[in-house]
């Protein structure tokens, strides 16, 4: 049976779920009663860069990075491969990946190695609700056999993943009620039978869920449906299913009809920084339709036509911006650089996407 509920040490979250990206325990531009205004009911944080700036000192004496942010949403964390792998495989950080893990070196002087055991180790010192597998990601110009060495590289890594957490919850007596939820990670790039044959193959390990590992965009620029499709066609049906960084919200709609049920994002905070925001074509809250092929657009402050104008951004929200605030005084704070503009776009952006998930959610039968 499907899951209509995350488990998490603040109350069950409905599904399906949005976390955007609180990278280094932070949404820039926003605290944590921002977050909670927008309705949005958690984060993801990001192991790699907590593991180089922050250490575990701090975590223990804090009990956890929502204590740290105080922050009593959901919290997420990611295994750190993505960003390491990226940059190793990019050529941007002297590195290598080997069996054990991965080799980098962050100065000329200096060696670190993520290892899944580390991984793990940190996630569960940041007290996350859900922690990630450590894995190896398939390069989308990877050919077949070397696709099928992140497949079975990513698999023994699962492994011992699941063996360290396994063996952190002994240690902590958390039980099946008090542990987080552990998610494995499924790889191999656009070739559906690496992607069934890695799904399987993590299904017999034993996971919480299963995420869909790589990079989902094809050299046309479109969204992977295909291996999505792969990957809940090939989970079992109590299996969460997680959009690793999918967050465009036509592409989270046609995700949750497959079956997903978990995405994060950085877009929502990034765009809005940016001068990006998201609004739904339609007059009203009761009013957007997800069904439309055009549910949204974008809406841009920096056009002249929006200098003088008086109306909201959206009347299809119920933002602060939205309540509060003209498009003029949206675009005046942009012109002027103020740092009030970012976080107004992305209290904005935040609570369309808390939108689009309530939409989502009545949507969705069990």
């Amino acid at each position: 049976m499907a899951r209509k509920f995350f488990k998490s040490k603040n109350g069950n979250i409905p599904v399906p779920l949005f976390f955007p990206d609180a990278t280094r325990g932070v949404l820039k531009s926003l605290d944590s009663q921002d977050i909670v205004g927008t309705k949005t009911p958690g984060v993801l944080v990001n192991t790699f860069h907590l593991w180089q700036e922050l250490g575990k000192d701090v975590l223990e004496k804090f009990g956890g990075i929502g204590n740290f942010m105080d922050f009593e949403g959901g919290i997420i964390s990611d295994s750190g491969g993505f960003q390491v792998m990226s940059v190793v495989k990019s050529g941007n950080v002297k590195g290598r990946i080997t069996d054990e893990g991965v080799i980098f070196h962050p100065t000329k002087n200096t060696k670190k190695i993520l290892t899944p055991e580390k991984s793990i180790e940190f996630q569960m010192k940041l007290k996350s609700d859900m922690v990630v597998v450590l894995d190896d990601f398939t390069d989308p110009k990877s050919g077949y056999e070397e696709a099928k060495e992140t497949v079975e590289r990513t698999l023994k890594w699962a492994v011992r993943s699941k063996n360290e957490f396994e063996k952190i919850c002994r240690e902590k007596k958390l039980t099946e009620e008090t542990r987080p939820y552990i998610l494995g990670v499924v790889q191999g790039g656009a070739f559906q039978d690496l992607r069934e044959y890695c799904t399987k193959e993590l299904v017999k390990i034993g996971f919480d869920g299963l995420g869909y590992g790589g990079w989902p965009i094809d050299g046309e620029g479109n969204f992977d449906f295909d291996s999505a499709k792969t990957i809940a066609d090939h989970s079992p049906k109590d299996y969460f299913l997680y959009g690793l960084g999918v967050g465009k919200p036509d592409e989270i709609v046609n995700c949750t009809k497959m079956g997903f049920n978990i995405f994060d994002c950085v877009l929502p905070t990034r765009d809005a920084r940016h001068g990006r925001l998201y609004v739904y074509n339609a007059n009203s809250i009761e009013g957007i339709d997800l069904e439309k092929e055009n549910f949204y657009s974008y809406f841009s402050p920096n056009k002249e036509k929006y200098y003088k104008d008086d109306s909201p951004v959206s009347t299809a929200c119920d933002c602060l911006l939205c309540k509060k605030y003209s498009k003029a005084y949206l675009a005046h704070l942009f012109r002027i650089g103020d740092f009030t503009a970012g976080r107004l776009a992305t209290i904005h952006n935040l609570r369309f996407y808390s939108i689009l998930m309530e939409k989502l959610q009545k949507m969705v039968t069990y």
